[in-house]
C-alpha cells in the first residue's frame, strides 16, 4: 500500500531536535546508530545516540532474506504488528501509542533497547524504552508521530557498557573485591562515554568528574563508585545512552492521518427533510433543498458537532419504489428511498432535482465549513433499476439465468428497489467508474465518505480506491458502516478504512461493554489498526433498550458513545427521543429513508413550548465536554474500574499534557446502565490508572451537575432516572 505524504505542522508543535534526513531504511535493512535522539513525545524520549556501528552479521547461506536473521541483540515480537507487518499500523498526528518487543542477549552483560520512528523524509525519531518484565525480556516505550504521512517504526536492540559496568562494579565494590580493578574499567568506559557525548556536541563535563573521580586511588572505592554514579551521570546515560551492537527489528510501516480519522462528533440528517412541509393549498409535500439544509447547519454547530453526514443525495429510481414503511407498494408523493439510486436525472454523480443543483451543493458545503463542520457524504454502490448504468454499463451487475439482473436480497429480506454492483464481470471498468464518481465529490470539496455496507463488495477493490484516492487526497476519510462478521469489519479496517461502525447499539450490559471497550483500545484487536464510531442508534437501527428505556436510556447511550469512543454520532432526532418503532421491526415507524419529516424544530429550540422535551441541551453538553478534556479524544487510553452494582460501569482516560510538570487531563466516567431504577453503590477505582497513588484523594467535579465532591479509591454513588444517569467528572489531583 503506498500514498502520497501530506506535509502539515502538528496541532500543538513540541520542538525537536534532530539529524540531518537520511534515505529510509529498508524492510531488512540494519540501520546505523549515528542518527540523532530526539525528543518529540509529550511521555518523554531521549536526545542523542553516540556514533557505534549497528551489528552486521554476516549472512547465514541459504537464509532467504536477510530480515528474517537474528541481530547480535536478538529482537523478537515486535507490536503493534498488522497481519505479521503486512499491513500497516495507524495513528494520527499527536496520539501517543506503545510500541512493545522482547529483547535480550547471552550472558549477563546489561542489554537496552531504543524504538525508532523514521518519518515521511527519512528523519529518524528515537525513543527510549524501558522494562516492563525483565525476566519475560518485555521492553515498552509510548512513541508518538508529530506529522500526517507514511512512516515506519522499528526497534533496535543494543549492548549497555555503562549499565554492564555499573551492575558488576556495584556488586563487586560493595564486597570488596577487585576495587581498584572495577574503578580502572569505570575509567575506560566513561572515557568511551564522554567521547561519544562531545561527539554529539553535548556537555561531558559531569562525567569527566567521574572519571578524574575514579582515578584518585586515595579515596575510597565506593566513594569513587558514588561519582561516576551520580544522578547527573546517569541522567545523560539514560538521554545519550552508549550503545554498542546495535540491532534492528525490521521496519513496519505506519501511517500517521489527521485528527479527524481518530476524533469527531457525527450528526446525520436526511437534506431532503430539511426544510420539508407540506404545501398549504394542495396538502403535497414539498422537499427540502440544499439551500434549506444549510439553514439548520448552524443549530448543529451550536451543538458542539463537527461532522454533518448526508444520507444519499442522488436522483431516486420509481421502478419498484418502496412506500412508507419499507411497504412494496409506493403512493403518490412518496419520495422513495434515496438508497435506490439513479434515474433518468442520473446516477452517482448527480444531485436529486428537488434538492437543487451542484451550486447549491457548494454553498452548503461552504456553510457547513463556516461553521466549523465537515461535510460527510454516503456512499451505496448499488443502483435503482433506472439507473444509467444499467443501460450503460450492464457489466457492472449480475444477470441471472432468466436474463433478469438480481436485486439485493439478505434472506429473508428483498431489496426489490435496487441492485447491487458485480466486481467481478469486468473489474477494471468497475473500479475506474466508481473512482470517477468519487472524484465528482473530491472536487465539490467532500473529504469523508460513509460508506453503505462495504462488507457486501470485494476487500481488494476498497484497499485499491482508498490508496487510489489518498495519492492527492490523503486527508480523505472513509467511514465503513459494516454490521457483519468481525473479521470482515477488522479486514476492511486493515485496507483502509479509518473508521468502523462498531456493535455498540447492542452493547448493553456492563461485561458487555467492558469487554468490547478492551477488545477495541486493545493493542492486538483494534486500537492499532480499527477506529470504532459509537452510533446510539440509527436510521436504521432502534433497539428495545431505546424503544423501552425513556429519557434516561437516550441521555446514558449517548453519554456513554460520546466518552468510551473518540468518535461517535447521533441520527437527526435523537434530540427528540423518537423511540417508536415498527412493528416487528428494530428501526423507526414512519421510517424517514421512505417518507419526508418536518421535525418543526423551531418548536424545541430555546424559549420554543416544547423545548423540555429536547435533549439538544445535553448533546451540547457532551461535546462542549469532549472539547474541554484531551483525554477524550485517545481510544488506548480507555481503563475500567469497578463497582459492586453489576449495573454500573466505570471507566476513565488519563493523557499527560506536560512531561516536565507533570499535569494530566483524566476524566471518570460512571454510568448506570439500567435506565428504570436508580440505584446506589460504591465504586472502586484504580488509582494508578488515574495518575495518583492509591492513598491520594482528589476534587471530583461533575461536569452534568456541576457539583464538586472529594472523592478517594472508594467512593459511594447515586444514579438514575430521579436525578442523572451518569457522572461525568473531572479529576482534580491535590
Amino acid at each position: 500500500m503506498t500514498g502520497s505524504a501530506k506535509k502539515s505542522r502538528p496541532s500543538k508543535p513540541t520542538p525537536v531536535r534532530t539529524a540531518a534526513p537520511s534515505p529510509r531504511p529498508a524492510a531488512d535493512a540494519t540501520p546505523t546508530a549515528d542518527a540523532a535522539f530526539v525528543d518529540d513525545t509529550e511521555a518523554g524520549a531521549v536526545h542523542l545516540a553516540p556514533e557505534h556501528p549497528a551489528s552486521t552479521p554476516p549472512t547465514v547461506e541459504g537464509m532467504p532474506g536477510g530480515s528474517l536473521q537474528v541481530g547480535r541483540i536478538p529482537v523478537s515480537d515486535v507490536r503493534p504488528l498488522v497481519d505479521g507487518g503486512a499491513r500497516p499500523a495507524k495513528s494520527v498526528v499527536g496520539e501517543e501509542f506503545p510500541v512493545r518487543a522482547k529483547v535480550f542477549r547471552e550472558g549477563h552483560d546489561a542489554v537496552n533497547a531504543t524504538a525508532v520512528l523514521t518519518d515521511p523524509d527519512g528523519t529518524d525519531h528515537y525513543f527510549a524504552m524501558h522494562s516492563d518484565n525483565p525476566g519475560l525480556s518485555e521492553w515498552s516505550a509510548t512513541v508518538v508521530a508529530n506529522r500526517e504521512g507514511w512512516w515506519t517504526y522499528r526497534v533496535e536492540g543494543w549492548s549497555d557498557p555503562y549499565a554492564t559496568w555499573v551492575h558488576d562494579a556495584g556488586i563487586k565494590i560493595a564486597a570488596g573485591v577487585d576495587e581498584d580493578l572495577m574503578c580502572a574499567e569505570g575509567v575506560t568506559v566513561l572515557q568511551r562515554f564522554a567521547e561519544a557525548v562531545r561527539g554529539q556536541g553535548a556537555d561531558a563535563s559531569e562525567i569527566d568528574k567521574g572519571i578524574t573521580a575514579l582515578g584518585d586511588t586515595r579515596a575510597p572505592a565506593a566513594h569513587r563508585f558514588g561519582a561516576a554514579t551520580s544522578p547527573e551521570i546517569r541522567g545523560l546515560a539514560t538521554m545519550i545512552p552508549l550503545r554498542e551492537f546495535v540491532s534492528a527489528s525490521p521496519s513496519y510501516s505506519l501511517l500517521v492521518e489527521r485528527e479527524r480519522a481518530l476524533y469527531g462528533a457525527w450528526y446525520e440528517i436526511f437534506p431532503r427533510s430539511e426544510g420539508a412541509h407540506r404545501d398549504e393549498k394542495t396538502g403535497e409535500w414539498v422537499s427540502g433543498t440544499f439551500r434549506s439544509a444549510a439553514k439548520r447547519l448552524p443549530a448543529i454547530a451550536d451543538m458542539g458537532f463537527d461532522v454533518v453526514y448526508l444520507t444519499p443525495i442522488h436522483p431516486i429510481g420509481t421502478t419498484a419504489r418502496k412506500g412508507r414503511n419499507n411497504s412494496l407498494t409506493a403512493e403518490p408523493g412518496d419520495p422513495g428511498s434515496p438508497y435506490a439510486i439513479g434515474s433518468p436525472d442520473g446516477g452517482h454523480d448527480a444531485i436529486h432535482p428537488e434538492l437543487g443543483t451542484f451550486e447549491d451543493f457548494d454553498v452548503f458545503v461552504a456553510e457547513a465549513g463556516r461553521v466549523g463542520l465537515e461535510v460527510a457524504l454516503d456512499i451505496a454502490l448499488q443502483a435503482s433499476p433506472d439507473h444509467p448504468w444499467v443501460q450503460t454499463h450492464p457489466d457492472l451487475f449480475t444477470t441471472r439465468a432468466d436474463g433478469t439482473i438480481a436485486y439485493a436480497e439478505n434472506p429473508p429480506k428483498k431489496y426489490q428497489d435496487i441492485y447491487p454492483l458485480n466486481f467481478d464481470n469486468d473489474p477494471a471498468r468497475a473500479y475506474a467508474e466508481v473512482r470517477r464518481v468519487i472524484q465528482v465529490w473530491l472536487d465539490h470539496g467532500v473529504r469523508i465518505f460513509r460508506v453503505d455496507n462495504p462488507h457486501t463488495k470485494p476487500v481488494a477493490f476498497w484497499q485499491w480506491l482508498i490508496a487510489d484516492v489518498a495519492k492527492d487526497h490523503p486527508e480523505t476519510i472513509w467511514l465503513s458502516e459494516a454490521f457483519t462478521k468481525p473479521a470482515m469489519m477488522h479486514m476492511l479496517a486493515k485496507a483502509g478504512f479509518q473508521q468502523s461502525y462498531t456493535y455498540y447499539a447492542w452493547r448493553n450490559a456492563r461485561w458487555e461493554l467492558e469487554e468490547y471497550g478492551r477488545e477495541l483500545a486493545g493493542e492486538a484487536t483494534g486500537a492499532a489498526y480499527m477506529r470504532p464510531s459509537f452510533w446510539p442508534t440509527t436510521h436504521d437501527i432502534l433497539t428495545p433498550y431505546m424503544q423501552y428505556g425513556g429519557p434516561t436510556a437516550w441521555k446514558l447511550r449517548a453519554a456513554v458513545a460520546a466518552t468510551m469512543a473518540p468518535t461517535y454520532g447521533i441520527y437527526t432526532g435523537y434530540e427528540l427521543m423518537e423511540h417508536v418503532a415498527r412493528p416487528g421491526a428494530e428501526e423507526q415507524i414512519d421510517n424517514e429513508k421512505y417518507e419526508f419529516k418536518d421535525r418543526q424544530w423551531y418548536l424545541y429550540e430555546p424559549g420554543g413550548p416544547l423545548e423540555s422535551r429536547s435533549l439538544a441541551w445535553y448533546l451540547k453538553r457532551l461535546n462542549d465536554i469532549r472539547g474541554w478534556h484531551p483525554a477524550l479524544r485517545w481510544l488506548r487510553n480507555l481503563r475500567f474500574h469497578s463497582a459492586d452494582d453489576d449495573n454500573i460501569l466505570v471507566f476513565s482516560k488519563s493523557r499527560l499534557l506536560d512531561a516536565g510538570t507533570g499535569e494530566r487531563d483524566t476524566v471518570l466516567v460512571i454510568a448506570n446502565l439500567d435506565p428504570h431504577a436508580t440505584r446506589e453503590t460504591v465504586v472502586h477505582l484504580d488509582m494508578e490508572a488515574l495518575g495518583m497513588a492509591t492513598w491520594s484523594t482528589f476534587d471530583a467535579h461533575d461536569h452534568i451537575t456541576g457539583q464538586t465532591w472529594q472523592w478517594r479509591q472508594d467512593n459511594y454513588v447515586r444514579l438514575g432516572p430521579d436525578s442523572e444517569p451518569v457522572h461525568i467528572i473531572h479529576v482534580r489531583s491535590h
